[in-house]
């Protein structure tokens, strides 16, 4: 069984911190487990964690009105869920759910901040991480988007 010292240092979102770094992330860190169909969190709610999937899929949606909730992206083993944690006023954008039994690392918001705030190179790491990490959203959500509502230029 690998350890949670492993299975950070191995995750493409944390590829090339150094040992001192990785230490300080994993000291924020547990293991969870979520059914499926459990939600892992709602849009709005305080945003304090995020989650690095180990086995399962999450979906993220957002409600659509006349539509209902629409998912968004299917995230897989190795990805990231969530970067509200990063982000004042620390409130989830979207929904996420289990699609199967989910196992994940989980990451303590508040406690990733605070040693953020006392290692500027670990918050700026981090930073560049998720900003990449969020990129992907939006171009994801700006495609399902599209494809909810279709063309509306007229042409």
């Amino acid at each position: 069984m690998r350890t949670l010292d492993e299975l950070i240092a191995d995750s493409p979102v944390f590829a090339g911190l150094d040992s001192a770094q990785l230490e300080l992330i994993v000291g924020c860190a547990k293991n969870v487990g979520f059914a499926r169909g459990e939600r892992l969190f709602r849009e709005g709610d305080p945003a304090d964690t995020f989650y690095l999937v180990r086995r399962g899929r999450v979906v993220l949606t957002t409600h659509v009105p006349a539509r209902g909730d629409v998912a968004i992206e299917s995230l897989e083993p190795g990805e990231v869920v969530g970067w509200s944690w990063l982000f004042a006023p620390y409130a989830w954008h979207f929904d996420a759910r289990a699609l199967d039994d989910v196992r994940a690392v989980a990451f303590d918001g508040e406690c990733l901040r605070g040693k953020c705030d006392d290692d500027p190179t670990l918050g700026f790491a981090l930073m560049s991480r998720f900003a990449e990490v969020i990129i992907d959203r939006l171009q994801h959500t700006r495609i399902r988007l599209l494809d909810i509502y279709g063309d509306v230029s007229g042409s």
